[in-house]
C-alpha cells in the first residue's frame, strides 16, 4: 500500500484525491493546499491529515509518493523538492508555462533516479489508447494523418484565462501530447491560426484565443491536425481519427450509455455527451493513477514521462510563434533558443 501526498486541493485535487482514495493499492495520507478549507474538506472526506506547509507533505516519513495538482506556477519547485527527498512524484501538466524553468526542473531531476509522471491522462483512455494500438500493430497500414478534435462546452472564467499562460500551454497542450502519442514520432514543423471568436475582449485582455486550428508534421511528412474550441454548444467535443494506407480508426465521443434512438422524427438521437473532462476522462484518470503505481512499484516503465511534458510546451511554443508571425515554425527554432 502505498502512502501519499497530495498538493493542490482544488477541482483537479479533489478529482485525484478520490481516485487515490478508491484504489486498493493506494491511500491518502497527507494533503496541503494553502486554502485551508479546500485541504480540510479532502481531509475529512478521506481521513488524510492536513500538512502544515508543501514540505512538510513532502518530506514526512508518512508519505511514499507525491501528487502535485497545485498552481502552474508551484510545479517545478515541487517537482525538485519532492525528487530531492526521494520521493517518486506525479505532476499534472504543464511542468511550467516557461520552457527555460522546465529546463532548469529538468536539470535539477535528471541524475536523481527518482519516478517523475506528468498528467497527460488522454494517453490512458481507452479509446485513445485503442486507436493507437492498433494502428501501431499495422491495422491501417503506414498512418498518414491525425485529426484531434477538443472543444469545451464552454469557456473558463475570465481569471482563470488571465493566468492560464494562453490557449495553447493550456488547453492545447494535452492534444500536443496526444498528437505525439498518436503518430508515434516527433514533430518537426508547426502552422497555427487562432482568434478570440467566442470572446473577443480576449484578444487585448489578457491577449489570448479561444479557438484555433493547428497544423503538425513530422520528420517524415506524417501530418496532423488539432481543432480547439473554448466553446461548443452541444458539449464536450473529444474526438481521435487516424488515417491509414489500408482503413482508418476512430475514438468518438462518449454519452452516459451510448444508446442511439431512431424513430419517424428523430436519427440517432443520444444523450447530451459526458459533460466535461472530469467524466469524460475519469476511467482515463483512474488508469493513469494504474500506471504510476506500477511505475513506482517498478513494474512497468513511465507512459508519460518529464521528457513528453517539456516536448509539449515546446509544441505550444512553436504554435504560438507560427499564430504571431504567421508562418510555418521548424521545432529546432524554439529548441536552439532555450537550450
Amino acid at each position: 500500500m502505498k502512502r501519499f501526498a497530495l498538493i493542490g486541493c482544488g477541482r483537479i485535487g479533489t478529482l485525484h484525491a478520490d481516485v487515490i482514495a478508491a484504489h486498493p493499492g493506494a491511500s491518502l495520507d497527507t494533503v496541503f493546499d494553502p486554502n485551508a478549507d479546500a485541504a480540510r474538506a479532502i481531509a475529512d472526506a478521506t481521513g488524510a491529515r492536513v500538512a502544515g506547509s508543501a514540505t512538510d507533505a513532502i518530506t514526512s516519513e508518512a508519505t511514499d509518493a507525491v501528487l502535485i495538482a497545485s498552481a502552474t506556477p508551484t510545479h517545478a519547485d515541487l517537482i525538485e523538492a519532492a525528487v530531492a527527498a526521494g520521493k517518486p512524484v506525479f505532476c499534472e501538466k504543464p511542468i511550467d508555462l516557461d520552457l527555460q524553468r522546465v529546463r532548469q526542473c529538468r536539470a535539477a531531476v535528471a541524475n536523481a533516479n527518482v519516478p517523475v509522471q506528468i498528467g497527460f491522462n488522454r494517453r490512458f483512455d481507452p479509446g485513445h489508447r485503442a486507436v493507437r494500438d492498433r494502428a501501431q500493430s499495422g491495422e491501417i497500414g503506414d498512418v498518414f494523418q491525425v485529426i484531434i478534435t477538443s472543444r469545451d462546452p464552454a469557456p473558463p472564467p475570465r481569471a482563470y484565462a488571465a493566468q492560464s499562460g494562453g490557449l495553447f500551454r493550456d488547453m492545447t497542450i494535452h492534444d500536443f501530447d496526444l498528437a505525439r502519442f498518436m503518430l508515434g514520432e516527433d514533430i518537426a514543423a508547426v502552422q497555427a491560426i487562432g482568434a478570440a471568436l467566442i470572446n473577443p475582449a480576449l484578444a487585448s485582455d489578457p491577449g489570448d484565443i479561444d479557438t484555433a486550428m493547428v497544423i503538425l508534421e513530422t520528420a517524415s511528412g506524417r501530418q496532423c491536425q488539432i481543432n480547439n474550441s473554448r466553446q461548443a454548444a452541444y458539449g464536450y467535443d473529444q474526438r481521435v481519427e487516424v488515417l491509414g494506407r489500408d482503413g482508418m480508426l476512430i475514438s468518438a465521443n462518449r454519452t452516459e450509455t451510448g444508446v442511439e434512438a431512431y424513430s419517424a422524427t428523430t436519427t440517432a438521437a443520444a444523450a447530451p455527451y459526458l459533460n466535461f473532462f472530469l467524466e469524460r476522462y475519469r476511467t482515463a484518470f483512474d488508469r493513469q493513477f494504474d500506471a504510476f503505481l506500477a511505475l513506482i512499484e517498478g513494474r512497468a516503465d513511465c507512459e508519460a514521462t518529464f521528457a513528453d511534458g517539456e516536448a509539449a510546451l515546446v509544441l505550444a511554443e512553436c504554435a504560438n510563434m507560427a499564430l504571431h508571425e504567421r508562418r510555418s515554425v521548424a521545432v529546432e527554432e524554439i529548441a536552439d533558443r532555450s537550450e
